[in-house]
């Protein structure tokens, strides 16, 4: 007769009731996290950008749509918005022309922002988790 294995599925059962809980509440938070970091690269893109004598609309341009809850995340887009005063110059500040020097605003907002980002979605999972 073959020996007998015994399995104790109880730690299992622990994990499934986390992940059951943290997929509950993690799109919400999500969301607040993504919007906290959309928020935070506008203000300093537009900080960056103030002053400037030929785009004095375009800081007011920048802003973020609405977040979105998919089945992949929450996610929103940063930059001007074209629909806006002065919007539609966004691409030629940020990147610059053969005439005119770039003024980098949303890319290094967008770097700084990342690790504070993700530190945030680290806490929400362990907080979600319950570890």
């Amino acid at each position: 007769m073959a020996d007998r294995i015994g399995f104790d599925a109880s730690e299992l059962s622990y994990v499934a009731t986390a992940l059951s809980r943290a997929a509950a509440v993690a799109p919400a938070e999500a969301a607040k996290v993504v919007t906290k970091g959309a928020l935070n690269i506008k203000t300093g893109a537009r900080r960056r950008v103030s002053g400037l004598a030929h785009a004095p609309a375009y800081p007011r341009s920048i802003d973020f749509d609405q977040v979105r809850v998919t089945t992949r995340g929450a996610q929103t887009e940063v930059g001007p918005n074209k629909d806006k005063r002065q919007g539609a110059l966004g691409n030629i500040l940020e990147f610059g022309t053969i005439k005119n020097a770039p003024i980098p605003h949303i890319a290094p907002e967008a770097d700084l922002e990342q690790p504070r980002f993700e530190k945030a979605m680290e806490d929400l999972a362990v907080k979600a988790l319950g570890l």
